[in-house]
């Protein structure tokens, strides 16, 4: 593991937490808690009691095992994850393609049963589950005392990252999408909040506000950037142009902040994971709005395509990131 001081590392557990007066984000309020969404957070906390009397490995093995058998059966999503292999790597054959989906579906029903054990991955300690590559980056990012705007995607189990970031001591805001069922969104807010920033903020209108408020106040943003958007613009991600929001951009360059790609990587069949900090994008020198957001945008792309392509059965091949007609 990568050698650290001890400095670097903040204890989520302790009530003087530099974050403890932060208020948490309220549950998703655009829709009405309906019967269905009781019943699948009542299924949601059988599953988590199930999950936490096993252990971590035993817990992630399970899931990540099941949902490999039956997630192919989700037909329509599995169409979906094959229509947008043959899109980024048209040499495929079917069959590379439903490995890389197995590799998929094991990947996120592991990372489903590691939220019942998200206080598993704490990074900076002996026998960690979590390795971190380039961890001086971070350390010389929080002795700078300027924010960051951290990126990355849904690949490995995401949340560790946040995680990361704030046992190394950085004072981060996380981005997140809010949850479709109110009561699991509110569960997974908690679960959050025990383990990594308080400052939490949902994709939305005022969550756009919130994260020009976090970067003003000093506070980091970490944010996963590969969902997909109805607006933006067309730019190219794993090779094919798909909506982009320019939100990233325009904030690196409003307050003069680096952005710092992460990638994270699952090792096979386990729940343990390494961690690459990156080296902060280069900032465009036009000095022309427009131009140095798309410049900008776009190498947010290409780093993460980049980091895809490197690993690509432990990203979820199943968002609609690309317009419809790309895929057909």
């Amino acid at each position: 593991m990568a050698e650290t001081s001890a400095s670097i590392i903040s204890d989520p557990e302790n009530p003087a937490r530099w974050d403890a007066e932060a208020e948490l984000p309220d549950r998703r309020s655009n829709m009405d808690v309906t019967f269905m969404h009781r019943v699948e957070a009542g299924l949601m906390a059988v599953m988590f009691r199930l999950f936490r009397v096993m252990n971590v490995d035993q817990a992630s093995g399970f899931m990540g095992g099941l949902l490999k058998r039956i997630g192919p059966l989700f037909s329509g999503v599995q169409k979906r994850g094959m229509a947008n292999l043959k899109l980024v790597y048209p040499d495929n054959t079917p069959e590379q393609n439903t490995a890389i989906l197995s590799e998929a579906w094991e990947n996120l029903g592991r990372t489903v049963a590691e939220y019942a054990h998200l206080e598993e991955f704490v990074p900076f300690t002996d026998g960690s589950r979590v390795e971190v590559e380039n961890a001086e980056r971070l350390e010389a990012l929080k002795e700078s005392g300027k924010p960051v705007i951290f990126i990355s995607g849904h690949i490995a189990n995401w949340e560790v990252m946040p995680i990361t970031l704030y046992r190394a001591g950085l004072k981060c805001a996380i981005v997140y999408r809010s949850a479709n069922n109110p009561l699991i969104d509110e569960k997974i807010i908690q679960l959050r909040a025990s383990v990594m920033s308080r400052h939490q903020i949902p994709k939305n209108k005022r969550g756009g506000r919130a994260m020009l408020r976090s970067l003003g106040d000093g506070l980091s943003v970490c944010m996963l950037i590969d969902q997909k958007l109805n607006e933006g613009v067309p730019i190219p991600f794993l090779g094919h142009d798909a909506m982009t929001g320019l939100a990233t951009a325009k904030m690196s360059l409003k307050f003069d902040v680096p952005v710092v790609p992460l990638s994270i990587r699952r090792h096979k069949g386990q729940a343990r994971f390494t961690i690459h900090v990156h080296e902060p994008l280069p900032m465009p020198a036009d000095s022309n709005a427009k131009s140095d957001t798309e410049y900008l945008t776009r190498l947010t792309n290409d780093a993460l395509s980049e980091i895809i392509r490197d690993n690509p059965g432990q990203w979820l091949w199943f968002h609609r990131r690309w317009p419809k007609s790309a895929t057909v």
